[in-house]
């Protein structure tokens, strides 16, 4: 039988302590995780899949609120995600990106155009110089995967339905000698794809 959430964060008390420790700080605003430097605690059995679900012990984390709290806390040091209080900074799984944005407000048209994301922890950032757009593709398939930066050096993946909404607003230009289509925010543009490659 599976252990209710509850009973899976008492079997470690740092996830316990990671929990009590992030609403304490949230009280006061965006807890300044950058700021803090606790010693590494080992890492917990938590990761985060490429739909933004959050697992703990294997099990999915089915309370909004509790997964809203834990990414308060998230902090991307070199290639490795850390879930840090003042006391103690422990290890977590990310597959793909520790946000998912699943929704866009778009404002304006062309170099006016304002693209607002929302993620499904609640962060919202319009897009521009400080919450850059960037897009790798599979080398394979040429499949787009595309980020926006919502925090630091913490990123959100763009859901197909929001990102293929987008890219109906989307606008052709030039950049180093190369015909680009990409999206406008903010006044900065963000390449997407060579325009050539969509012939």
């Amino acid at each position: 039988m599976a252990k209710s959430e509850t009973e899976q964060l008492n079997v470690n008390p740092s996830a316990e302590n990671l929990a009590a420790a992030a609403r304490a700080a949230g009280r006061r605003g965006p807890p300044p995780v950058h700021l803090w430097n606790p010693p590494f605690c080992g890492d917990l059995d938590m990761e985060i899949r490429r739909d933004g679900t959050w697992f703990y012990l294997g099990t999915p984390i089915g309370r909004h609120a509790l997964v809203k709290l834990f990414s308060s806390i998230i902090r991307k040091d070199g290639e490795d995600y850390f879930l840090v209080t003042p006391v103690e900074k422990v290890g977590i799984r990310v597959v793909d990106a520790p946000f998912v944005a699943v929704d866009a407000d778009v404002t304006g048209r062309g170099r006016d155009q304002r693209i607002t994301f929302t993620t499904s922890v609640e962060d919202v950032v319009t897009a521009g110089p400080e919450h850059p757009i960037r897009v790798e593709r599979d080398p394979e398939t040429g499949e787009p995967a595309p980020y926006v930066l919502v925090r630091r050096n913490l990123e959100a993946l763009i859901d197909r339905k929001t990102f293929y909404r987008l890219v109906e607003r989307g606008a052709h230009e030039d950049r180093d000698g190369t015909r680009w289509f990409g999206l406008w925010s903010d006044g900065t543009f963000f390449p997407v794809i060579p325009s050539a490659d969509l012939a």
